[in-house]
């Protein structure tokens, strides 16, 4: 090969590495960060709902994005820490999963800088995130997991038709419960249960908080709490060693051994929020996005619980349950 050809051939492999250098630099990998208040079987569905739902948008990690992931370990400071960290980082977007993770991140970033995609939040209005659920302000909209607690109240009695007493766990400390509360005592009222509650502070006082509600409960009703939904192998168990029976409204504490739930799926929610994170990563507005929820309502049952109980579920419901 003469020296002319060589030399022509190695111009022509120098401008096709630049050419290639100039295209990823014209489009470098986006920057997602995502974090949780503490983990659990419900928010690690979200995630990773979200990380799927991305990459059949075409967002790929590693390739066509990188993610940042942080979990506060149920910490109000680290979440305050993790936020602040987000800030310096300044990712194309922040996926904040439940709602403490969600305040923190407008606590220390604001809503007009760097987009935020709360999820699995019950209440964004009462939470604060959010003014309204369709014409909101700012680089920040979501999806909300508001659980239907009207028919999770009627789901209960239909099982529990002889049942008169339900308890009502969660932590007071936790403004997704205390936002749903007054409604499950309305709700429950309504469907003929007299309420007794039983507000453990923190993980380790659990057990005690189930051990006080029995003799005086015929089953427990856990709302989306972040301190109890992270704990219910131990609520579940301490329960069932005194036959009582544990329903969550959240649909990802079955497997961890709750009876029953009628719900939301958390991989659907992952997915409804995944979905939204790419129409910003394409170039949409946040304030443009209305805030979602999930659609499909679903019964989720655990088997083993079923049977040590010996409850016979009614035939609509056995027809249509998951079973875990």
């Amino acid at each position: 090969m003469s020296k002319t050809n060589v030399l022509k051939q190695l111009l022509q492999t120098l401008s096709l590495l630049f050419a290639i250098v100039c295209q990823a630099s014209a489009n470098p990998p986006k920057k997602v960060a995502i974090t949780q208040f503490v983990e659990h079987v419900a928010a690690d569905a979200v995630r990773t709902g979200v990380l799927e739902e991305l990459k059949k948008k075409g967002f790929v990690e590693s390739e066509d994005m990188s993610v940042i992931f942080e979990n506060a370990q149920g910490s109000s400071a680290t979440a305050g820490q993790i936020a602040r960290k987000f800030l310096g980082i300044k990712p194309d977007v922040i996926v904040a999963i439940t709602t403490p993770s969600a305040q923190a991140m407008v606590k220390a970033i604001g809503m007009d800088s760097i987009p935020i995609v709360f999820t699995a939040v019950t209440d964004s209005i009462e939470a604060g995130l959010v003014s309204s659920l369709t014409d909101h302000k700012g680089k920040i909209t979501g999806v909300k997991d508001a659980p239907p607690i009207k028919e999770q109240m009627a789901f209960i009695r239909e099982i529990m038709p002889e049942a008169k007493t339900l308890g009502v766990l969660y932590n007071p400390g936790d403004t997704g419960s205390v936002a749903s509360l007054k409604t499950i005592q309305e709700q429950a009222q309504k469907n003929g249960f007299t309420v007794i509650e039983s507000t453990p502070i923190k993980s380790a006082d659990i057990k005690a908080a189930v051990l006080q509600l029995v003799g005086e409960v015929d089953a427990i009703y856990v709302p989306l709490d972040n301190t109890i939904v992270s704990a219910m192998d131990a609520v579940a168990s301490s329960a069932l060693k005194h036959n009582i029976p544990v329903f969550s409204a959240d649909s990802e504490s079955v497997k961890a051994g709750a009876l029953a739930c009628l719900g939301f799926s958390y991989e659907q929610v992952g997915y409804k929020t995944g979905e939204i994170v790419a129409e910003i990563l394409n170039g949409k507005d946040p304030s443009e996005i209305a805030i979602a929820s999930p659609s499909v309502m679903d019964i989720f049952i655990n088997k083993d619980a079923l049977e040590k109980l010996k409850i016979t579920l009614p035939e609509a419901i056995r027809a249509q349950a998951q079973y875990y």
